[in-house]
């Protein structure tokens, strides 16, 4: 099973600029920004990137400290796209490109994607990693640097995660419930 860690990043939330990363727990990393964006649009942008970089029939687990994120990947996706990508409410499906992106990567992809929620800024290395490569590319595009992503090979090698490193409770940060689909918090 491939695993690999999730982050996006949001300098100013709505609009400022936006990092994602992906780090592979065995292999390499990645990231990009955009010069502006939203916190959620970052986490999406960060899964689509860490599925489609991960092609092949062996099965694939995405770990994410946004609910947000994988709720938009596995709970709500299939009855979004069955009410014609409405909500429950009948409002549009909001980053609605690249919830569709993400859809058609999962159904492309010949093995399955899982996801798996892990509390954020509590130590996890690889939760860590990402977090850190994120915030980077943000800071990059913020400067005026590159917002290409490039892929890297690991820094330095870390035990595999434990059930210590993921737990029932929600990220660290103080961060508005996400609890339906309709629902969009705002994270600064």
């Amino acid at each position: 099973m491939i695993i690999v860690s999730t982050d996006g990043s949001c300098l100013r939330n709505p609009g400022g600029a936006i990092g994602w990363a992906w780090v592979n727990h065995t292999g390499p990393s990645n990231s990009g920004g955009e010069p502006s964006g939203t916190n959620q649009v970052a986490e999406l942008r960060a899964l689509l990137e860490a599925v489609s970089a991960h092609p092949g029939p062996e099965p694939l687990l995405i770990e994410s400290d946004s609910q947000y994120a994988i709720k938009c990947a596995s709970e709500w996706l299939a009855g979004w796209k069955r009410k014609g990508w409405k909500t429950a409410s009948g409002t549009p499906v909001r980053n609605l490109e690249l919830v569709q992106s993400i859809e058609r990567a999962i159904t492309d992809r010949e093995g399955p994607v899982r996801f798996r929620w892990v509390r954020g800024h509590v130590g996890n290395h690889f939760n860590e990693a990402a977090d850190a490569l994120a915030g980077e590319a943000a800071r990059a595009v913020a400067a005026g640097g590159a917002v290409s992503p490039a892929v890297s090979a690991p820094t330095d090698t870390a035990p595999a995660p434990t059930a210590a490193d993921s737990g029932p409770t929600r990220k660290a940060a103080a961060a508005p419930r996400e609890t339906s689909e309709d629902a969009v918090p705002t994270l600064f």
